[in-house]
């Protein structure tokens, strides 16, 4: 029965943690937006939109925690995005939340 709500549950935490997951992404190693696209669609199984990853992006870079670098491979130009130390501190943050939540067992 758990397994029935699983890709529910990814598609709606990758939405709305999308800032949180573009910066886990680049943090194993420095990726492009199209490429990015790629990885979101194939670990969670969720098309993106470019009007919504390349903002996202922007926004990420503006707030300090990614940072791009143009370079030209077989003669396209594509920008690189590297997470920065603010990058990693707030995904060290979301995972303290997150780690804060599960082993919360009081609900009330």
């Amino acid at each position: 029965m758990v397994d029935s709500y699983r890709d529910q549950f990814v598609q709606r935490l990758i939405l709305n943690l999308l800032d949180v997951h573009l910066l886990r992404l680049v943090q194993n190693q420095p990726l492009w937006g199209y490429k990015i696209k790629k990885d979101i669609e194939t670990i969670f199984n969720l098309k993106i939109r470019h009007g919504l990853l390349y903002p996202t992006l922007n926004a990420l870079e503006e707030k300090g925690f990614l940072k791009s670098q143009k370079q030209t491979k077989s003669g396209r130009a594509r920008k690189v995005y590297t997470i920065t130390e603010n990058g990693q501190k707030y995904i060290k943050s979301y995972y303290a939340v997150i780690g804060d939540q599960i082993d919360s067992n009081d609900l009330t």
